[in-house]
């Protein structure tokens, strides 16, 4: 009897593996191993690879605008203060745009999280090399395209000093524009043309024009509202602290005569 029931259960467990290849044939490959998904709406279930696209999307933060302008000496970075997860609006007023170090504003777009860790390393390179933006970027952009931690990090970085505007990226690019004006985000093109056209117009400064371009994009990109921060950097200020750090204390060289007065 014993045998006998042996004999039953491995058929039955040959019968029963049969079947589930059968069910696993049937079954896309990219959705054998997720767990089923059912959400009850009014006219009756979603489609489970809807509801797990709708998922991921809610989890990612989305972009957002941050445009760099320089114009006769003067440097605007402004940001706006969005933060949305998929279709919902988290915040209204963040604050995109810093400034760190010795006169460099930078700016982010992206993951929240991810910018502040990279604001981090950008500070420590600024700080091993103080006054020079270009090294302390392209370091920043070693390091997060070959550090196996770094390199997860979904951001870009826009940074700007008294004479440089660099983008940075994951990809280890280290951009400059041409024309000193570079926009990044999803309304970041919408920025860009906008000020790219305003750039000639004769009596328009640097914010004024960022002002105006960051509207233009607001209009247009979803994910860009008109809550706006704006950081400014001036040239004159540059050499102000130029003369002021160059300046030195020199005592004039006593004659011999008061030598040998001192002497006595």
């Amino acid at each position: 009897d014993r045998l006998e029931n042996k004999e039953r259960l491995k058929i039955k467990i040959k019968n029963y593996t049969v079947k589930i290849k059968k069910r696993r044939s049937t079954i896309p490959s990219s959705d054998i191993n997720k767990k089923p998904v059912i959400t009850m709406m009014r006219g009756g279930m979603m489609n489970r690879s809807y509801v797990v696209s709708m998922v991921r999307s809610f989890g990612t933060m989305h972009g957002t605008t941050i445009l760099c302008v320089r114009k006769n000496g003067r440097v605007a970075m402004i940001g706006d203060g969005m933060v949305s997860m998929g279709s919902i609006t988290v915040k209204h007023n963040a604050k995109k745009v810093r400034r760190i170090g010795d006169g460099v504003l930078v700016g982010f777009a992206g993951s929240t999280a991810d910018a502040f860790t990279l604001l981090e390393r950008l500070e420590r390179k600024l700080e091993e090399h103080p006054g020079q933006l270009m090294r302390a970027a392209v370091d920043l952009a070693k390091a997060w395209r070959t550090d196996k931690y770094l390199r997860r990090l979904e951001a870009t970085l826009l940074v700007a000093d008294h004479s440089l505007t660099f983008e940075i990226t994951g990809n280890g690019d280290v951009l400059e524009p041409s024309d000193g004006v570079m926009g990044i985000g999803s309304g970041g093109p919408y920025a860009l043309a906008a000020a790219r056209a305003l750039k000639d117009i004769d009596g328009l400064d640097a914010d004024t024009i960022a002002t105006k371009a960051l509207a233009i994009a607001a209009d247009m990109c979803v994910y860009t509202n008109h809550n706006t921060i704006i950081e400014t950097l001036d040239q004159s200020d540059a050499n102000s602290s130029q003369d002021s750090s160059s300046t030195l204390n020199v005592t004039p060289p006593s004659s011999p005569s008061s030598e040998k007065e001192q002497g006595k």
